[in-house]
Formats: structure tokens, C-alpha cells, sequence
């Protein structure tokens, strides 16, 4: 029986169910695996003093430090971050707060190896305790863990020396895995592991009836994604407005709302552009598989799960040329991938409209990107680093 130790700070948990929902799937497969037993520790970063009690800290400093999570035996320590330093001593703080949790956990669940889930804070932290521990560390990137914190100057240091001392390394995509090649992180320690997408959930439905539930005429275009600048929603609704009679839904919230609402009013399309707030991520499918297209205009990206999940949909979509975009998109049936202009946005969405590929078609393309498929890999992946540990 395979020990494993989950570490992740992106999870779900009761103040914010979407949280992290990838992470979480993916533990709760490897959980599910015959020969595996498994713990996993969701660390909760809040900042210092008064600060706790204020917004959204407030709450999710009352979330209880231990709970059981569909099924999950879930710890959520506290470790503190420091505004303004940039980040930089988040994995010490972590590495601190995790000391007492895991010394009382490896009592009585001697775990083989630890399985960090997001490169920072987790991997310096992760690295620092395998060596407490005397066990072997795998670390997994997913995007803006490498692309943002393995470049910033305050902790880039932190995260090459982590992926240099661990003793494997996941990668979303074969794009992200050149580009921690690029930082000087061992290639050979390095996999490349695609997410998995549940199939049964995300399927075609017919568009026609679901586009008349939601009292839309016409084509429809859907974009999944926190409302934040990195993801391109400016872009989008740019593009659309360039496309007489298109609607576009966005799911997603986040600080970028109400620049996003006023160029929705300054563009006069309110009446074909909304901003639909969070999602519960059980009614994603639908949402998807309603619409003819869905579009992403990314400035950087790991392997966004909205992409597989969309094709899986039967909806083809049109994303920029960020992270692992040619691992999804391999056939026009797939969709498009563009520069992120709106006018490109434009052409391509409006390409997929005058000449859709069949949704099966669609589908078809991203049958490998199974949760079977991801839990069979990690679950070898952690094995043989915890035999090879052994010798």
C-alpha cells in the first residue's frame, strides 16, 4: 500500500467550493486507487494580526483545521502571509506551520512520499520537509505557479531551487514543461501529466433546446475564468461586439468586474454580454455544451481545464497560443488557436460559426483526457519515486 501525503494550498473548501476543483478531483481519484492510502494537508494562508478579521480572511480564518471532505481526511493548517514582500517568505511561514501537523500525522500514517500539488509555496516547503522526513518529494506545475512565482525576483530563486531538489516533477503540458526546462530545472525529472475530464459530466446536449431555456436566439459564445486581466475577457467582449447577433456569457468573478462592465457599457452590447458571477461548478456542463464556441484569450496558461472540459462539451473553442494550447487544440475539429487580438478573436469565432465541426467530432479529440487516464500516471509517478527512494 502506497502512503501518500497531498499537499496543496489550492483546494476547495466550504467558503469557496470552485476553489482549486481540478486539484481536488485529482486527489480524490488517486484516493480512490486500491493501493493507495492517502492524507491530504490544504494549508490556508492568512495574513497577520488584525488583518485576519477582516473580508474574506474572517471566514476562512473559522474554517475547522481538521474536517473530513467528501470522503477526504483533510487538515487546513494556518500559515501567515506578509503583504507587500512579494511573496517571499510565504514557503518559509508554510514550511513552519506544517513542522507540528505533519510530525503528529507521520505518528500514526507513516506516508512514503509527498505529493505537492502547486509549485509555490508548496514545493520550497514540500522539498524542506521530504528532508525531515526522509522522503521523496514530486511537485507539479500548473501555470501561474511557474510562469508568475518562478520569475519574480523575490522568490524565482525559491521555486528552481525547489523542482532542482525534488525528486520529480509534473508538468501540465508539454509547453509548461519546456518552460521549466528554460529555468533550468531538470528535464529528466520532469513528466508531463494532463489533467482529466470527467466524461460523463461534460457531454453535447442539445444546443437548440438548452439555448432556449436560457432565452438565447443565435449563436452563443461562452468564456470560463476568474475575471482577472491574465485571462483576456477584454478581449473577448472586444471580439463579440465586432459579431452582430453573437451573445456572450462569461462565468467567472474576480477585481477585473467592473472595468469588464463598463466596456460592456461603453460598447452599447449589454444586451448580448453578461457577466454571469460565479458558477457553480455543477452547472458548468451545461453552460458549455450550450454554446457554439467557447473563447479564452489568455496571456499565459498551464493547461486550462476550461479547454478540455469544453471539448469534451462538443464545443470548439478559440484560445491564444498560451501553455498547452496545441495539446488540446491538434485538429481544426478542436477549433482555433490565435493571437490575442480581437479582430483574430473575431475571424476565428466567427469562422467556427459559418462552418461548426460536429460536436461528436469535437468530443472525439480530447478522449484521452480521462481522470482514469491522470490517476493511472500520478499513481505510477509517486510509486516509483517512493521505490527508488527505497534502494
Amino acid at each position: 500500500m502506497l502512503r501518500i501525503l497531498t499537499l496543496s494550498t489550492l483546494f476547495p473548501d466550504a467558503t469557496r467550493p470552485n476553489f482549486g476543483v481540478f486539484v481536488e478531483r485529482q486527489t480524490l481519484g488517486l484516493a480512490a486507487h486500491p493501493d493507495v492510502s492517502l492524507q491530504a494537508v490544504a494549508p490556508i494562508g492568512l495574513p497577520p494580526g488584525p488583518l485576519r478579521r477582516l473580508g474574506h480572511y474572517a471566514t476562512l480564518a473559522k474554517l475547522p483545521t481538521h474536517e473530513r471532505w467528501k470522503g477526504l481526511e483533510i487538515h487546513r493548517p494556518r500559515f501567515t502571509v506578509r503583504p507587500f514582500l512579494q511573496g517571499r517568505h510565504h514557503a518559509a511561514a508554510l514550511q513552519r506551520a506544517l513542522i507540528p501537523v505533519l510530525d503528529t500525522i507521520r505518528k500514526d500514517f507513516a506516508f512514503d512520499v509527498i505529493d505537492a500539488s502547486f509549485f509555490f509555496p508548496d514545493g520550497p516547503a514540500a522539498v524542506a520537509l521530504g528532508k525531515r522526513y526522509d522522503v521523496p518529494v514530486s511537485i507539479k506545475a500548473r501555470g501561474a505557479d511557474i510562469h508568475h512565482w518562478g520569475n519574480a525576483p523575490a522568490t524565482a530563486a525559491q521555486v528552481r531551487d525547489a523542482g532542482r531538489d525534488a525528486a520529480g516533477m509534473l508538468a501540465v503540458s508539454a509547453a509548461m514543461k519546456a518552460d521549466m526546462v528554460a529555468m533550468g530545472l531538470p528535464a529528466d525529472r520532469i513528466r508531463v501529466h494532463h489533467t482529466g475530464v470527467d466524461q460523463d459530466r461534460f457531454h453535447p446536449v442539445d444546443r437548440a433546446a438548452a439555448k432556449a431555456a436560457l432565452g438565447i436566439a443565435g449563436p452563443l459564445v461562452v468564456s470560463v475564468g476568474a475575471l482577472i486581466p491574465r485571462k483576456g475577457h477584454d478581449i473577448v467582449i472586444d471580439a463579440v461586439a465586432a459579431l452582430p447577433g453573437v451573445t456572450l456569457l462569461i462565468a467567472g468573478q474576480g477585481p477585473a468586474r467592473s472595468n469588464l462592465e463598463a466596456q460592456i457599457a461603453r460598447l452599447g452590447i449589454a444586451d448580448r454580454v453578461r457577466l454571469l458571477g460565479a458558477v457553480p461548478h455543477a452547472e458548468i456542463p451545461k453552460l458549455i455544451a450550450t454554446a457554439d464556441v467557447t473563447a479564452l484569450a489568455s496571456s499565459s496558461e498551464g493547461l486550462a481545464n476550461a479547454w478540455v472540459e469544453s471539448l469534451a462539451c462538443g464545443t470548439p473553442i478559440v484560445i491564444t497560443d498560451a501553455g498547452g494550447a496545441h495539446d488540446v487544440v491538434t485538429s481544426p475539429e478542436a477549433g482555433r488557436v490565435t493571437i490575442g487580438d480581437p479582430l483574430a478573436f473575431a475571424a476565428a469565432i466567427g469562422a467556427l460559426l459559418a462552418d461548426p465541426p460536429s460536436p461528436q467530432a469535437t468530443r472525439a479529440t480530447v478522449a484521452s483526457f480521462t481522470w482514469e487516464a491522470n490517476t493511472a500516471a500520478l499513481y505510477e509517478h509517486l510509486a516509483t519515486l517512493a521505490a527508488n527512494h527505497r534502494l
